[in-house]
């Protein structure tokens, strides 16, 4: 769960995040779904928006910033990924001493 927050930020409602862990069953899709969410609502809305001589509001570096967090997430490992298999798999093998001839 505080590996979900770290990605997501504090203002995450847990409850939600535990609901949607419950139905996805893997922590990495959880933040993925929130964070493609988040980005799909601001991308819903113009991007830039400007009123001549008084405010302009440009959100497309918050776009971006989501697309880098979207991409950061898919590429770390979760804590609740299971590890690969292969070459990279380390194991030990314990030996019982027996005695000698």
């Amino acid at each position: 769960m505080s590996w979900m927050v770290a990605q997501l930020g504090p203002d995450t409602d847990p409850v939600d995040l535990q609901t949607r862990y419950a139905r996805l069953r893997s922590a990495r899709e959880t933040v993925l779904e929130v964070l493609n969410e988040r980005l799909s609502v601001l991308l819903a809305e113009p991007l830039k928006v400007s009123v001549n001589g008084a405010i302009t509001v440009d959100q497309s570096a918050n776009a971006s910033a989501l697309e880098r967090r979207i991409g950061s997430v898919a590429a770390t490992t979760a804590p609740d990924d299971t590890p690969a298999t292969g070459r990279d798999l380390l194991t030990t093998v314990t030996l019982c001493p027996r005695r000698r001839r």
